[in-house]
């Protein structure tokens, strides 16, 4: 069975979830903000993670970093497409707006689902004192990690595999 992360301060849209996750053979965890959130994650690793933005304590923008090898689908109702745009190349592996179609966030569950099933864990790669965790889009120096954006991270691992 695999099971997904519900963080979401809205009881009600988080009860509908739940419920209609639960019916397509989900299990199902909810936290209630960005900080009890990190601490379910701290405790269980789900398949998928759907994320609201607007939380109290951290919002969902500074909780996604946090979430490492999980794939997460933000859904919330912020419609800005520039904001949009940072969460996916932050590490969103989707972005649905509220209100959803319930069909529409099924089918891309599955999808997130079966990709995730499909890919390899993913490796490190490591070039003198640096090492690149493409899954993460992160590298690190000796001991300090840098986040990178998709482009970096696709870059440097190019780089790294072309070592001469």
């Amino acid at each position: 069975m695999k099971h997904i992360l519900i963080i979401d301060d809205d009881m009600h849209i988080g009860n509908m979830l739940e419920e209609a996750l639960s019916k397509e053979g989900y299990g199902v965890l909810r936290a209630y903000s960005g900080t009890e959130s990190l601490y379910v994650l701290s405790k269980v690793r789900p398949d998928l993670v759907l994320l609201d933005l607007m939380l109290p304590g951290l919002s969902g923008e500074d909780v996604l970093p946090y979430i490492k090898d999980i794939p997460v689908i933000v859904v919330s109702a912020k419609i800005d497409i520039d904001n949009k745009v940072s969460l996916l190349l932050d590490g969103a592996v989707d972005y649905v707006t509220k209100p959803f179609h319930m069909k529409e966030l099924l089918a891309r569950i599955a999808v997130q689902l079966r990709k995730s099933a499909a890919m390899p864990a993913a490796s490190s790669l490591t070039f003198d004192d640096i090492t690149l965790h493409p899954d993460t889009h992160t590298a690190a120096i000796d001991t300090t990690e840098i986040r990178l954006t998709r482009t970096e991270c696709a870059i440097l691992k190019i780089l790294i595999q072309n070592q001469t």
